[in-house]
């Protein structure tokens, strides 16, 4: 089994304004001669983390993360305004820019699998390669499936704290009534809604529980960040007519690529990374049986390093 490289720290890093009061933050990893990727967080709204820069050969790329609007780094902090897919596209693109690259791989898991099809579908002269792990599209089935009606089944304890800051008669919508209570004006109800919705996720992501980040996902600035931002996309239906990222497929289907998924994700289930690579034949299908949603579970590990590596020492 394929592990992540040694921790590593960025040799250059820095804040773009790119307008509208946000500024994203942003950092340089690797060989600054290497092959140009950039990574793409999950989320909307979760940031970036070290262990992120470990998905690449330090010595072959030189890789670019950053922090999507309002989360991480980047501010404002938790910042809903002038914050949708298009506005995240085009920082890439500014970030590409600033950077003189002329072409890069795009990796990409959960939401950042979503934005990486996104860029990829507006520049895909840009994008040289594409890695994607825990499949989603924002079609309004998967959004049923985590918020309302899907996934309660298998951890009906969990979801009982999730259904606690709405009132019952507001269940049966229950994206429109945490959007009522996070962005409302009571900091204490919005702040109790932000924990509910960061935890629903944090608790469910991985196969097998992981206090470590149960704990992350409690935590005031990352709850607020993450439910915020999600929940902001997620009413707008990511800001995509349902099912265009699946719709739109026939743009990348020219561009290497790998789809790894887990065969017992909750979060993103296998239905959505079946009719991705239904839509996409080409790309190599990589399916991880004993594993859930999260990228350092020890098999979508595995395959995201053999993939990275795969793609390493080919031109861009």
């Amino acid at each position: 089994m394929r592990k992540a490289y040694p921790p590593i720290e960025p040799y250059n890093a820095g804040m773009l304004d790119v307008g509208n009061g946000h500024e994203i933050y942003w950092e340089l990893c690797g060989n600054p001669a290497g092959k140009p990727a950039v990574f793409l967080h999950g989320g909307p709204g979760a940031g970036c983390i070290e262990d992120h820069r470990r998905l690449f050969d330090p010595d072959r790329y030189r890789v670019l993360l950053f922090d999507q609007r309002g989360c991480g780094r980047s501010t404002p902090h938790a910042s809903l305004d002038s914050n949708t897919t298009w506005h995240v596209v085009d920082d890439i693109e500014s970030l590409r820019m600033k950077f003189d690259v002329d072409r890069w791989l795009v990796l990409g898991g959960s939401w950042g699998s979503t934005l990486a099809l996104a860029y990829a579908q507006t520049y895909p002269e840009r994008v040289s390669e594409l890695i994607l792990r825990g499949i989603f599209t924002a079609r309004r089935s998967e959004l049923l499936w985590l918020y309302q009606d899907g996934a309660s089944w298998l951890f009906p304890d969990k979801w009982q704290s999730f259904l606690e800051p709405i009132p019952e008669e507001e269940r049966g919508d229950l994206i429109a009534a945490y959007h009522k209570l996070l962005t409302g004006n009571d900091e204490d109800a919005r702040l109790k809604a932000a924990r509910a919705w960061s935890l629903w996720e944090g608790e469910t992501v991985r196969l097998m529980p992981d206090k470590k980040l149960s704990e992350l996902h409690a935590t005031d600035e990352f709850a607020l960040a993450i439910a915020r931002i999600e929940n902001h996309y997620f009413i707008n239906k990511g800001f995509f007519k349902d099912a265009q990222i699946l719709r739109d497929t026939h743009r990348v289907r020219h561009i290497p690529g790998v789809i790894i998924q887990g065969r017992y994700d909750v979060i993103t289930p296998m239905r959505t990374a079946w009719d991705l690579h239904r839509a996409w034949p080409e790309a190599d299908f990589q399916l991880v049986d004993g594993a859930g949603h999260a990228f350092n579970e020890p098999g979508i590990l595995h395959q995201t390093i053999l993939a990275t590596d795969r793609f390493a020492d080919e031109t861009t």
